[in-house]
């Protein structure tokens, strides 16, 4: 399945494919946002499956590579799929998701069904 540009709860979004390519860096950021050019998309969302394992390894530095060059883009990003043993191993990434899930950037969320209930409570 390919990566789909949606509306959902008025939001524009790329539901990104799980067997796409992976966003590992910067460039493969670059590249994913080359693809939306001239595309009304406000939201990225990646399931973990397109994400390195490192990406959740906060002193590697990749989460905060690739979300900050989306959203130097103006883009937001929510990465969906279940994190409960990432975060309950990291007091660090546990920190970094809690704060992240209270703004309006970069949300991790278990499953569409919670994707589409903060997007329905941000509208």
């Amino acid at each position: 399945m390919p990566d789909v540009v949606q509306t959902r709860h008025g939001a524009t979004v790329l539901m990104c494919a799980e067997d796409g390519p992976l966003i590992t860096d910067e460039q493969s950021a670059v590249d994913l946002i080359g693809t939306l050019w001239g595309q009304d998309v406000r939201w990225l969302v990646l399931p973990l499956a397109r994400l390195p394992e490192d990406f959740l390894v906060l002193r590697t530095r990749v989460a905060g590579a690739v979300v900050q060059k989306f959203q130097q883009y103006g883009f937001a990003v929510a990465v969906v799929g279940d994190i409960t043993e990432q975060v309950a191993a990291s007091t660090a990434l546990r920190d970094f998701v809690y704060e992240s899930n209270r703004g309006r950037q970069l949300w991790f969320v278990a499953d569409e069904a919670e994707l589409d209930a903060r997007l329905s409570a941000a509208a």
